[in-house]
């Protein structure tokens, strides 16, 4: 197989990279309404402490981190989610406080990362973080994490499953797309069904809404889902983001029992207000009777099912 051959994305779905009509004065106004104000405020949150209290064989916990970034805990195994601590992305300045202290967290089963985009592989967070089976990354983005200390590193494409001696991952398809940098579009992109003892989570990663939910439901019986609700009015104009009336409608068609949201109120990544995604996630799900099904934590708070 030759480097170009090898170096091809193998994503079907993909968002490209060419902004839409107007992009400049959609980039105005994110610096004017939410990154300058932002840099002269108090970040707001509190990092809590870690809760330590033992889960039985059938029982989950999922701790949101901030952004896309959990602590996942099923049963006696442990995974970590496009863990970032970062408070600055760039020029970009962290809105609220990470839930959990990084030092805090025991070394996981394993560290899962959806794509290579920096508010998801931030290689700090990465390199602090101790994993026993390693890091799993999409095909192409093994380059970006190979020295950063993990005993191993695992790619893979869409649909690929790999065991860690019961814990089960899948890698599942999204509608994004995985460049670090312009030029390398070869990296994939995607989520994750994480299967231990009988229960399964599924992390979306970034995706708009596409018709992949209901084929990712039909495969796996998922009990928790988080789901991406913030960034959709995207300075670029480019579908690269689900809305909240959208991640509710992803919810039903993967046939999950409890959506917890995420990708909102961290980075100042798109112009929405700064309520709204949530306010939207809980009209919307009351709208479609399924309001007992969406749990709402704050950073550091967990869910228990």
């Amino acid at each position: 197989m030759s480097d170009r051959q090898e170096k091809r994305r193998k994503s079907e779905h993909y968002s490209g990279l060419l902004p839409s009509k107007g992009w400049p004065q959609r980039n105005f106004q994110l610096l004017r309404e939410h990154v300058v104000p932002g840099l002269f405020r108090k970040r707001q949150g509190e990092t809590k402490s870690l809760e330590i209290q033992p889960l039985n064989e059938d029982q989950v916990r999922v701790t949101w981190i901030g952004h896309s970034g959990f602590y996942v805990e099923m049963g006696k195994r442990s995974v970590v989610i496009d863990p970032n601590w970062a408070n600055w992305l760039g020029f970009l300045k962290r809105i609220r406080e990470p839930g959990l202290h990084l030092h805090d967290l025991p070394e996981v089963d394993l560290v899962l990362v959806s794509h290579a985009h920096h508010d998801h592989m931030h290689k700090k967070s990465l390199k602090t973080l101790q994993s026993s089976s390693g890091v799993v990354v999409p095909t192409g983005s093994a380059s970006l994490v190979k020295r950063l200390g993990f005993p191993a590193v695992h790619e893979m494409q869409v649909w690929d499953m790999l065991d860690f001696d019961g814990l089960e991952v899948v890698h599942t398809p999204a509608m994004h797309w995985g460049a670090r940098f312009i030029h390398d579009t070869h990296r994939d992109y995607g989520g994750y069904v994480i299967r231990s003892g009988g229960r399964t989570v599924y992390h979306c990663g970034d995706s708009a809404y596409f018709p992949g939910f209901e084929e990712i439901g039909r495969k796996h019986d998922i009990d928790i889902a988080l789901m991406p609700i913030g960034a959709y009015d995207a300075p670029s104009g480019r579908d690269v983001h689900m809305n909240p009336e959208e991640a509710v409608r992803a919810f039903m068609e993967l046939g999950a029992k409890v959506l917890i949201p995420m990708h909102y109120g961290t980075f100042p990544l798109g112009n929405e207000p700064v309520n709204e995604p949530v306010e939207r996630l809980l009209r919307e799900a009351d709208r479609l009777g399924v309001a007992n099904c969406v749990f709402v934590p704050m950073e550091g708070e967990s869910v228990v099912c």
